[in-house]
């Protein structure tokens, strides 16, 4: 389906490239200077998961907790019926009995299964997630570069590092918590951004090859239809997955709260960014290609 109102997408890119640039600076300030607010995940302690017979509030169960006199707050989880209870350090085996005793007056069924954090675990999956989607940038490059050219893949990539940076920074910013979910939402954004940026690239090449562009104004107004006519599909696309994360985020549970979050933001990022960031950082890129040279005929 396609946009009906001409809108020039290029002229508008330079506001989104001003609005992106500024959550990138105050990103990198944040993570230069404060970090990511890791969860207990990143760090090392004692992790308690309890099967209950029946629910507890989480009013009855932090009373119990603290007459323990641990010297650490723990992070609670309460769902249906089960809680997780999670210590930045971990607990020895009287601090693990006496645990399990003030739940047991709660409820006498209850059943526990205690894990020490992994820290560095966790801290392989992460360094792996981020070769992951280095190798998959490469991946990539090679794979656009082949299919169309390198201006295309370089717009492409640029667009991808974006979305997941913009993310990452607004985590960073806020202090919102960084959990293992979080790295799968990151890895999940960068799948729908190269989608919707492969779509509207696959059309300005199809026009590219129909038209005859001699300027900058020419390749300006392919961009633009070019974007027109795909731009419907590509907002259809990412409203309906929007509105699945944004429910998860509002309806779902404190263990996918992060990562719904994440999405929520990646996807709006994602959204605009294969319009007004991939597209119009092509046509820059291919502003700057030199014309080729024709070579005059061999005289008779």
């Amino acid at each position: 389906m396609r946009f009906k109102k001409e809108l020039d997408f290029v002229h508008l890119s330079r506001f989104f490239y001003i609005f992106s640039i500024a959550i990138t600076v105050a990103g990198l300030i944040f993570l230069a200077t404060m970090g990511l607010n890791y969860s207990v995940d990143f760090k090392a302690g004692s992790n308690v998961d309890v099967a209950l017979s029946k629910n507890i509030t989480l009013e009855q169960l932090k009373p119990a907790l603290n007459d323990l006199g641990l010297p650490h707050e723990p992070a609670i989880t309460v769902g249906e019926k089960r809680v997780n209870i999670r210590y930045d350090k971990e607990l020895d085996s009287t601090q693990d009995e006496a645990l399990k005793a003030a739940v047991t007056k709660l409820d006498d069924k209850a059943s526990f299964e205690v894990n020490t954090v992994d820290t560095e675990m966790a801290k392989e999956l992460a360094r792996n997630a981020i070769y992951s989607v280095l190798i998959s940038c490469l991946g990539i490059i090679i794979y656009v570069s082949i299919r169309f050219e390198w201006r295309f893949a370089l717009a492409a990539i640029v667009a991808l590092i974006h979305d997941a940076f913009i993310v990452v920074s607004v985590f960073s910013i806020f202090r919102l918590e960084v959990d293992l979910t979080f790295i799968v939402a990151v890895l999940t954004i960068i799948g729908y951004s190269i989608n919707d940026t492969i779509v509207i690239f696959d059309r300005i090449r199809e026009n590219l090859r129909f038209g005859k562009q001699k300027t900058y104004e020419d390749l300006k107004l392919l961009v633009n239809k070019s974007v027109s006519q795909t731009l419907m599909r590509s907002l259809y696309t990412a409203f309906t997955v929007f509105i699945a994360a944004f429910f998860l985020l509002i309806l779902g549970g404190e263990s996918i709260k992060m990562f719904s979050l994440a999405m929520v933001i990646g996807l709006l990022s994602g959204a605009y960014s294969s319009i007004f960031i991939a597209s119009p950082l092509w046509l820059l890129l291919k502003k700057r290609q030199k014309p080729a040279v024709k070579s005059n005929p061999a005289k008779a």
